[in-house]
């Protein structure tokens, strides 16, 4: 298999972490390190991380762990065991950051809470991901990302457009979110602990706790809840945010079109010949067309769907108002921005074929000045792939190395 981009080039480059993480929260947190230069060892159950098997796969691999886990290496732990253990202490303490999302308490009863790693290794960033957090009522529930959807009120935000029953994305949206703050959050801390002292740098590491549930609030708040921010003497409520958004129907498909200003409001009627309702009384304020969107769409949408989304798209654009084509996923890759923009890269993955998958969103350096430049990326590891490799790299002889897989320590 193509060697994962392990140390490779980036801003991260020379940063080693130790993943024991799972699913989808913490990996893809790791995952963005590694796409960032890290170099991120997988430790694994015996029996895989739970996204090996979700979605559709071919042997080990599915595309949803492929597109977490790119770039980085994996070993397989069974951390019941003496040995598997040692192995696992002489990692975390030439690394840079540990992540974990273990259900509160599991790792300390390892042996492996921060205290315990932080006396061999005080440099270490101990990242720990949990679904609502170390302590209280909820903290020693199992949690999914529904779960999280449900109790952050993100099901409540998004209610059926007729019921106003409350519903649940069909994307992994609380996860995602994790993974990007608790990303954020651990390059801060190798921030405060490399800077300089006389620029406040520590030299030391220190634990990072995220919760799903805060993180997902956080991410929510600013527009689900602005109905509730005031509390004392709160204004009268407006309409929640995007309660009276809807995509429009073309003669040949769907397209998004959003005029909150005033000009904008003006570029669309212009596009779609309707200039005499830019200066109808109903419509010439933002708060006017708020309590007239009904009637605004029901003089609208019949001469929308007489044409297609590219006519509108193309009129749409020349007068300034801002549309964009509903993509369906099949079409996404031939969007003429996906494909300008390079979003998604096909790469090979002996014996499996091409897998598809984007690549990171943020570029850097010498690809920031050159995004021409068609990128390439690492594979996902098979599970247990590079055991051998890191047991090396740890100075295990072979025969060290043969004993701790006969002993099932190691897989």
């Amino acid at each position: 298999m193509t060697a994962p981009r392990s140390g490779a080039a980036g801003p991260l480059a020379g940063v080693k972490v130790v993943d024991l993480s799972a699913v989808v929260s913490g990996p893809m947190c790791a995952g963005l390190l590694a796409d960032q230069g890290a170099d991120v060892i997988k430790v694994e159950t015996p029996q895989g991380d739970l996204t090996r098997v979700i979605g559709a796969a071919k042997g080990d691999l599915t595309s949803l762990f492929a597109s977490i886990n790119r770039g980085k290496r994996s070993l397989v732990l069974d951390l019941k065991q003496a040995e598997a253990q040692a192995v696992l202490r002489e990692l975390l303490a030439e690394a840079d950051v540990l992540i974990e999302n273990f259900r509160p308490g599991a790792l300390e009863r390892l042996g492996f809470g921060y205290a315990a790693v932080a006396a061999f290794n005080p440099r270490l960033v101990y990242l720990s991901i949990s679904g609502f957090g170390p302590t209280g009522p909820y903290a020693g529930q199992r949690v999914y990302d529904t779960v999280i959807q449900a109790v952050a009120g993100v099901a409540d935000a998004h209610p059926h457009p007729e019921t106003g029953e409350p519903l649940l994305q069909r994307t992994l949206v609380c996860d995602k979110v994790t993974a990007l703050t608790a990303a954020q959050a651990v390059t801060a801390a190798l921030y405060a602990r490399d800077r300089p002292p006389e620029r406040g740098g520590s030299g030391r590491g220190q634990k990072v706790e995220l919760a799903m549930l805060d993180a997902t609030v956080v991410f929510l708040w600013p527009e689900a809840f602005y109905n509730h921010g005031f509390l004392d003497e709160p204004p009268a409520p407006v309409p929640e945010y995007g309660a009276t958004l809807k995509l429009w129907r073309a003669r040949d498909g769907w397209f998004s079109l959003v005029t909150p200003q005033d000009d904008e409001f003006a570029a669309m009627c212009r596009a779609f010949g309707c200039t005499e309702l830019i200066t109808d009384p109903r419509f010439v304020s933002i708060p006017a067309r708020r309590v007239n969107q009904e009637a605004l769409r029901a003089m609208l949408e019949p001469v929308v769907a007489a044409q297609g989304v590219d006519h509108w798209l193309q009129r749409l654009a020349a007068e300034g108002a801002p549309a964009g084509r509903v993509n369906t996923k099949a079409a996404l890759p031939d969007d003429p921005q996906i494909r300008h923009n390079r979003t998604l890269v096909d790469t090979e993955h002996p014996g499996l074929g091409r897998l598809r998958s984007p690549r990171m969103a943020a570029r850097f350096g010498a690809e920031a000045l050159a995004p021409a430049v068609e990128p390439q990326l690492p594979c996902a590891p098979h599970k247990g792939e590079h055991s051998r490799a890191i047991l090396r790299e740890l100075g295990r002889s072979e025969a060290q190395i043969d004993a701790l897989l006969a002993s099932r320590a190691v897989r």
